[in-house]
């Protein structure tokens, strides 16, 4: 592209986003720059894969904090010359996109088992294809520089085919195994979901019911418990009945034994006794298990090995049978009593409470508030359940993966999550890997009768049927670091950029997916699939609350690039109108600045903040390139003090922002990139060199665009686009500032910093004095300066300072400024008023006094002090700090 004109930028005085950033974003994607060739082995090169969005998805403040801190990382590397991948991809998320179309064909009055299987997966396609593309548009539109050239899919051929053989080769090696065993049912999904996507709430109300369970000894025959009166009979004294605590009722319709602690001395004389079941009439035997707190409700617990995951354990220690009266659709089944048959979990225990009320069985009800699971995936409560599934050992490939973080191979950021990791793993359980979902990878079992084949492709013969569910979404996840690769092939992808460098990640997946994919790359490519896990900041809403859109707490980046409406959690403070488009940069520079620490509020200020700086750098540019000379080229050109100062200040810039971004330290590498730009570059050094720039000093002008292209090679991976657009007019530029430009090694001057420090700090000092004393803003005061070390900064400090520096004796000051290596005399003037700016202060003074002596009485008044609201008195020991503050300061 041919060098930009600088006349171009005389129109421009303030810098537009919402045009530039669709343009350049438009350059970076034809430039084919994101796109690396496969060369070069994982150490020279640097890559990261993408926690793949949900197909269906759309971007959210998470994912636009994750890929603003993974562009960051991807940006710094490429700009030091390196060959950088950002692996891109979306997930097929199987239970969450299978819902969308479900709604989908609802509303259109049809469903998944009216279509068929093959069918409804052609909907799901395309469906993917309108709606899959939604957050790759927005990813670019925030300026991720991800390989949208190669973007991968999990239910890719290739992808599959991966998928597969990690499948037949982990069932071969006996990890992969089907049993019947307890199982978090989600009925909203109708389908088996791991530990990790259960959702524990706190606080949830219910009843506790104290059921009375009848001793077989004390009927005369089983059939009398279903008899209201042999019920009363039964509960006549603690030797005729077992009472039973128990926040479910509805689930003893499933009761096979009830237990006590062996050590409980109620009840040692029952233990190998018989209850009998209410409302069934089925003999309980009473068992003894160390399981049981005596101190819990009645210290008796009813078993119910189908539905309650304790409870299933305790049965296959003791023997017990297995039953079932509660379906995968959330509704009662048989061998449950004919007239619960059909109801709802809800309605079975209105009705089992009913019928226990009138039969007498029910001797007391108290609320009772606990944890509750639920699903993250559909919102209902969790049914735990025994069926049969797929599972995966994970003791055996946990090893290695405990191995690789202990040893230091893997590095979590911050440090305290690597004993989250290790307790996790370190205790870690079977993973159910079946899901009874249409879509997704389905499972390569074959059944026909009572023989089994397993294989990533159909057996040969007839009469087989496969097995009809789907693996885990995050199952074929697990694998995403070196699948997207092209693995099991010896790709020249997999050889240039696997192992992968670093992980971006919330710490929601820790578990999900960053343990499963270490187990998982270390099982079959025998190395770390990345040598550090960055566990970013989590974005709340501005009230603390989690971010929601049914909240009205959720808030849509694009809506803070593009502008648009703020959501309800603004109400009482920026609640008018929209957010202004802020553009992706100062998006990204906010969400980075803000990521402090773990949890962290949404800032709107943030995000000004970010737009200031662009703006700021956007005007430094002009002021440069409008100010040099078309023929002038960077170079490093030091003339002046000034000029040796700044680029000392720049390396360290370079090294402090770098730094910091490489220890994933990304709110103080943005605040200390603002504080150069403002500080340093353009409240300094700009003012500085001004008169030189105005005089069409060469030096200069080559030192200027030296300072200024190396400024945004240092910003660029923050803030890219106004860098990339700034660039496109530095004259003799060559290709894309995204590209890198090379960096020399530090210019380190301690003296010069030294010198010029010496002068800054003056002149903030004169500057501070000028306004005590009410000097007029526009006046130029005479001045000496009586201080060592201003040999070459002395024309400086009166030029910023407004002094005119007297080169005779000039008489004796009126007042001396202290400054460092000594003061500044300053001399008489009709500008200078000494005795009407100390008559002002010396009358706030007597007002604070006043105001501080009535505080004082009044918070010595006892009176005052008890009666008073705790708010109020709060509030007048406030006011008196703040007095004899604001009266130190004069």
């Amino acid at each position: 592209m041919p060098d930009r004109p600088p006349s171009d930028l005389e129109s421009k005085t303030r810098y537009d986003p919402s045009e530039v950033e669709p343009r350049i974003a438009r350059r970076w994607l034809e430039s084919g720059l994101f796109h690396p060739e496969p060369e070069g082995t994982p150490d020279e090169n640097y890559s990261i894969a993408i926690p793949p969005p949900n197909v269906t998805g759309v971007l959210h403040m998470g994912h636009a904090l994750n890929d603003s801190v993974q562009d960051c990382l991807v940006r710094q590397h490429r700009m030091r010359g390196q060959r950088t991948k950002w692996i891109l991809g979306t997930d097929h998320a199987g239970i969450a996109t299978q819902t969308q179309v479900e709604r989908a064909l609802a509303a259109e009055g049809t469903s998944r088992e009216e279509l068929g299987r093959e069918e409804f997966i052609r909907r799901v396609w395309r469906w993917r294809e309108e709606y899959g593309g939604t957050i790759i548009t927005q990813l670019q539109r925030l300026g991720c520089s991800c390989d949208y050239t190669e973007e991968r899919f999990t239910l890719d051929e290739d992808y599959a085919q991966a998928v597969l053989r990690v499948f037949v080769t982990l069932y071969d090696k006996g990890y992969i195994y089907r049993d019947r065993y307890m199982v978090n049912w989600d009925p909203g999904s109708r389908s088996a979901i791991s530990d990790l996507e259960v959702e524990d709430r706190e606080g949830v109300e219910d009843t506790l019911y104290y059921i009375d369970y009848p001793l077989a000894s004390e009927l005369d025959d089983a059939g009398a418990a279903q008899s209201g009166e042999a019920g009363r009979r039964a509960r006549g004294g603690p030797a005729g009945a077992v009472t039973v605590a128990t926040v479910r009722p509805e689930t003893m319709l499933a009761d096979t034994a009830l237990a006590v602690n062996p050590g409980d001395p109620r009840y040692t004389s029952l233990v190998g006794q018989t209850a009998i079941l209410p409302l069934v009439g089925r003999q309980l035997p009473i068992i003894a298990d160390e399981y049981v707190k005596p101190e819990f409700g009645t210290g008796a617990l009813k078993i119910t090995p189908g539905h309650d995951p304790n409870d299933f354990e305790i049965g296959r220690n003791h023997g017990l049978e297995e039953i079932s009266v509660i379906g995968e659709d959330g509704r009662m089944i048989p061998p449950a009593p004919e007239r619960f048959v059909g109801m709802t979990v809800d309605e079975a225990r209105a009705a089992v409470v009913r019928e226990l009320t009138e039969q007498g069985l029910i001797s007391k009800t108290e609320p009772y508030v606990h944890t509750v699971p639920y699903s993250q995936r559909s919102g209902e409560r969790i049914e735990p359940l025994i069926s049969l599934q797929w599972f995966m050992r994970m003791d055996e490939l946990a090893k290695p993966a405990i191995e690789a973080v202990r040893s230091g191979r893997v590095r979590f950021t911050p440090e305290s999550h690597t004993r989250v990791y290790m307790n996790w793993m370190e205790n870690i359980r079977p993973w159910v890997i079946s899901r009874q979902l249409w879509w997704g990878h389905r499972i390569p079992v074959w059944y026909r009768g009572a023989e089994v084949y397993v294989g990533a492709g159909a057996p040969e013969g007839d009469g087989w049927e496969r097995d009809p569910d789907v693996l885990d979404t995050w199952f074929s996840s697990a694998l995403w670091p070196f699948a997207t690769l092209g693995w099991p092939q010896a790709t020249p992808q997999l050889r240039a950029f696997y192992p992968t460098d670093a992980l971006v990640t919330g710490r929601d997946i820790i578990f999900l997916w960053v343990a499963r994919m270490l187990m998982m790359g270390l099982e079959f490519t025998e190395q770390i699939p990345f040598s550090d896990v960055y566990v970013h900041s989590i974005i709340q809403a501005p009230d603390g609350r989690r971010m929601s859109k049914s909240l009205g707490t959720g808030i849509d980046p694009m809506d803070l690039i593009e502008g648009g409406p703020r959501p309800p959690v603004f109400a009482g403070g920026k609640s008018a109108g929209s957010f202004p488009a802020y553009g992706a940069d100062a998006v990204r520079w906010g969400l980075l600045a803000m990521s402090a620490g773990q949890d962290v509020k949404f800032s709107e200020d943030k995000l000004a903040q970010g737009l200031q700086l662009t703006n700021k750098l956007w005007n430094a540019a002009r002021l440069i390139l409008l100010g040099v000379g078309p023929d002038a080229r960077p170079a490093v050109k030091p003339a002046a003090v000034e000029d040796r100062w700044i680029l000392s200040r720049l390396a360290h810039a370079r090294a402090e922002v770098g730094g910091r971004i490489d220890s994933f330290d990304f709110s103080h590498a943005a605040l200390a990139l603002y504080e150069f730009v403002y500080a340093e570059l353009c409240d300094w050094y700009l003012e500085l060199v001004k008169p030189r720039l105005r005089a069409a000093e060469p030096e200069v002008a080559a030192t200027l665009l030296y300072v200024l292209v190396q400024t945004l090679a240092l910003a660029h991976p923050v803030i890219p686009f106004v860098t990339e657009e700034i660039y496109s007019y530095v004259p003799g530029r060559e290709g894309l500032l995204a590209a890198g430009i090379g960096s020399e090694d530090g210019r380190l001057d301690r003296e010069a910093e030294a010198s010029l420090g010496r002068a800054i700090e003056a002149v903030q000092v004169v500057r501070g004095w000028r306004d005590r004393n009410e000097v007029k803003a526009g006046a130029t005061l005479p001045a000496r300066i009586a201080a060592e070390g201003y040999e070459d900064t002395a024309e400086h400090v009166a030029r910023l300072a407004r002094l005119s520096l007297s080169k005779s004796d000039g008489g004796d000051p009126v007042a001396s400024v202290p400054v460092p290596g000594g003061v500044v005399e300053l001399l008489a003037s009709p500008d200078l008023d000494l005795g009407a700016a100390e008559r002002k202060r010396a009358a706030q003074r007597a007002t604070l006094e006043q105001e501080i002596e009535r505080s004082e009485r009044k918070l010595a008044n006892p009176s005052f002090v008890e009666k008073a609201p705790p708010e109020v008195v709060a509030a007048e020991r406030e006011k008196l700090e703040r007095l004899r503050r604001e009266l130190e300061a004069l």
